[in-house]
């Protein structure tokens, strides 16, 4: 019996000079971020999101009122999230040593 593919990916070397473009797109945008720091931040913000405030660090009441928003089960899927990415950089973290 031959198997019949209703969809097949992109060749390895499209794949391969897609991430080449992709990679060098985001060390450019860190380069950026790294060099003119707050202004590059703020012209992405306005480019990707149409945001753009004063200053992009939230206030404490800010962040309180953003939490107060938050249902309970939310809050603990956050917990439960943040708790699994920490862990799995601890074991990476702790296979380098």
């Amino acid at each position: 019996m031959s198997v019949t593919y209703l969809k097949t990916g992109k060749p390895a070397a499209d794949r391969a000079e897609e991430d080449a473009q992709v990679a060098g797109a985001v060390a450019a945008t860190l380069k950026d971020i790294e060099t003119r720091g707050d202004v590059a931040v703020r012209e992405l913000a306005n480019k990707f999101d149409r945001y753009d405030r004063e200053t992009y660090r939230l206030t404490d009441a800010e962040i309180e009122e953003i939490i107060a928003q938050v249902t309970p089960q939310e809050m603990a899927d956050l917990k439960f999230a943040q708790a699994q990415v920490r862990n799995f950089a601890q074991a990476q973290r702790d296979s380098m040593l």
